[in-house]
């Protein structure tokens, strides 16, 4: 299989995005000619950033499982879509052909309809990084209904509200996971995220770890029972088949919840047709894919880069993905360099958070692994600092790989700026160019682009963009206005990025992290109002105030200032309680580093909390706190610097 959208060369790259600059819809015409479709689009582009209003391939017709699945078949059904690698490293090793994935993706679509689920239903996805993890989520975009899937990691009652939120009808998860040394009982946590709640009619079960769980009747069902009776409506004298829906270009593809600057986590609404052409092409330009390469992206598919990185890009090129069921460094920090090992895998992308732990460990566990099979490294989740960059080029690419720092977030679908793989130049830690179709611009706090240089000759500001891109957010799911104050209501007519860059006179980006009320930590983002919430559940707890400082491992660290009634046993005891807490709330992904006790936050006299001091502080920044003259009580900043842990 050749991709005639592949580019390969520097001059290709500038002839592509200078096409994509000039004429954007025959631009993404050509692109978009060149994957499924039942039905062409009548217009490429309706849009404004106004209300906001975005549409791609009007009028087209398709069902993405057609160009992830069905199309390979002829040429490539006996090819492996997924290795997946499990947990134990003893266990056994499962290779799922794209002819497997199409029968095992048929039987799921028919063991959704067979429990009454319809195009257009929510059907929540709560499961352990399983190739039927994979089944499910393709299961529901074959019958058009929309996947929210949830990582595993989160508590009970995050779950619950996302399954309110979304009006989720149905749920599939696993009896347990696995995850390193851990046992994660995900049906207790999905039972206990069913209290109270009206919507959802039916509980579909797979079995891992036998763990045992309470089965409703009448709402549980076992996975394995179901698959098996589809199997008999689905393979009729060894072929399968089931009729994939017909969906609208702009039809929901699933819904994806990420935190934001409010408690409330908001649902990211993405479409089949815009999705399916952005995931594809960045896919193989990015990662330069080759027929035949072995991808392997560590991430989890409760993330968008697993959506569009382990699933929907690969599948759509034909390629083969490793899927790895455990941890970086369970049983022993050499994991990741076995399965490199193992599975001869040509494309490693992970997170600088995994690279920075194992960094740790020192060169002893990567001793006798053969990565020779290596051709290109992978950074995602958040900008890689310069020592990781040049540890991951040196000891994992043997200085002959090249490394793409990808930039992109759960609201744009996949990447929008990088360096192409041999293609385009690398710099360490930063993202470099933007892929063609995206236009960044980088402005000031008053939306006027930024044209003067700072003393370091860059230019620096807010990075925005200027025009839509096929997969680019379409909603918050259920809240429109959430949308358009989020990301298109700062800047007029710019999409809004909640990042700071900085612009080099070559036109490279460098991703300088958050300017809103937004942490990333291991790549992942956690909303301060979100875990202020949390904190605040805990009886003791008056008020607190959540800020990020830099971290070794994570990037950003989570720094929580706490103000108590008063304190049971000792602080250390107290501090777990609130841990816990934040663990129940949310779950363990958010609970706070370091937790201060303090007797007052500092607040200006209108009752706002000047987090700006409070970052300051956590950051090690004593001397240089600003004007604090302003403060309701100046004299509660000196006792925060004092206690500062």
């Amino acid at each position: 299989m050749s991709y005639p959208y592949q580019i390969k060369s520097l001059e290709e790259y500038k002839t592509a995005y200078k096409k994509s600059e000039e004429d954007p819809e025959g631009f993404w015409d050509d692109v978009a000619s060149h994957f499924v479709w039942r039905k062409k689009w009548e217009k490429t582009l309706d849009w404004n950033f106004i209300e906001p209003h975005v549409r791609w391939f009007l009028g087209g017709k398709l069902n993405i499982t057609e160009s992830c699945i069905d199309r390979h078949l002829p040429a490539m059904g006996e090819k492996p879509a997924f290795i997946w690698e499990p947990n134990d490293p003893n266990d056994r090793v499962r290779v799922v052909t794209y002819n497997r994935l199409h029968k095992r993706v048929c039987q799921v679509a028919q063991m959704l309809k067979n429990n009454g689920v319809k195009k257009g239903d929510r059907v929540c996805i709560y499961m352990g990084m399983v190739p039927e993890l994979v089944y499910a989520v393709l299961g529901c975009a074959r019958i058009g209904a929309v996947h929210s899937v949830i990582f595993g990691g989160f508590s009970a009652q995050s779950i619950a509200d996302r399954l309110y939120d979304a009006e989720a009808t149905f749920i599939i998860t696993c009896d347990g996971a696995y995850r390193g040394g851990k046992d994660i009982p995900l049906k207790n946590i999905i039972d206990d995220a069913l209290i109270g709640n009206r919507t959802v009619k039916k509980v579909i079960v797979y079995t891992r770890t036998r763990t045992p769980v309470s089965m409703i009747k009448g709402r549980d069902v076992w996975w394995e029972d179901e698959m098996d009776y589809a199997e008999t409506q689905v393979e009729k004298d060894g072929v399968v088949h089931f009729p994939a829906e017909e969906m609208d270009a702009e039809d929901p593809l699933f819904i994806l919840y990420t935190s934001g600057s409010t408690g409330k986590p908001k649902g990211v609404v993405h479409t089949c047709g815009g999705y399916m052409v952005w995931t594809g092409y960045t896919f193989v330009n990015v990662f330069q894919y080759q027929p035949g390469d072995v991808h392997f992206c560590t991430a989890d598919i409760g993330w968008i880069t697993g959506h569009s990185y382990i699933c929907y890009g690969p599948l759509t090129a034909g390629a083969t993905s490793v899927m790895f069921e455990g941890v970086p460094t369970w049983p022993d920090a050499g994991r990741f360099w076995d399965i490199v090992d193992k599975h001869k895998v040509n494309i490693l992308y992970t997170a600088p958070t995994a690279i920075r732990s194992l960094m740790g460990f020192g060169l002893e566990p990567l001793k006798g692994k053969d990565l020779s099979s290596l051709k290109i490294l992978g950074t995602v989740g958040e900008p890689i600092n310069e020592e990781a960059w040049h540890w991951y080029d040196e000891h994992i690419g043997k200085k002959k790989c090249p490394i793409v720092d990808t930039w992109w977030q759960t609201e744009t679908g996949g990447v929008l700026i990088s360096n192409l793989a041999g293609i385009t130049p690398a710099k360490p830690s930063w993202a470099t160019l933007p892929m063609p179709g995206v236009h960044p611009i980088l402005v000031d706090e008053n939306g006027k682009e930024v044209t003067e240089k700072d003393e370091h000759g860059l230019y620096k500001g807010n990075l925005c963009i200027k025009n839509p891109w096929p997969s680019i957010i379409r909603t918050t799911w259920g809240d429109h206005e959430r949308c358009r104050t989020n990301y298109f209501a700062t800047y007029p007519n710019l999409y809004f990025t909640g990042d700071g860059a900085l612009k080099d006179e070559e036109g490279n980006f460098r991703i300088t992290g958050r300017v809103d009320d937004v942490l990333n930590v291991s790549g992942h983002r956690i909303g301060t109002a979100e875990v202020e919430n949390a904190i605040n559940m805990h009886a003791d707890v008056v008020e607190s105030a959540v800020v990020g400082y830099p971290h070794d491992i994570k990037g950003q660290g989570i720094y929580a200032y706490v103000i108590c009634s008063h304190i049971h046993g000792d602080e250390e005891q107290t501090r777990n309680n609130i841990l816990q807490t934040v663990t129940r709330v949310i779950g363990p992904i958010a609970k706070p580093d370091k937790i201060q006790f303090v007797s007052g936050l500092p607040k200006t006299r209108s009752g706002k909390i000047m987090r700006r001091i409070l970052r300051k502080i956590a950051e090690g920044e004593k001397g240089n706190l600003g004007d604090t003259t302003t403060l309701l009580d100046p004299g509660v900043v000196e006792e925060i610097v004092k206690g500062k842990l």
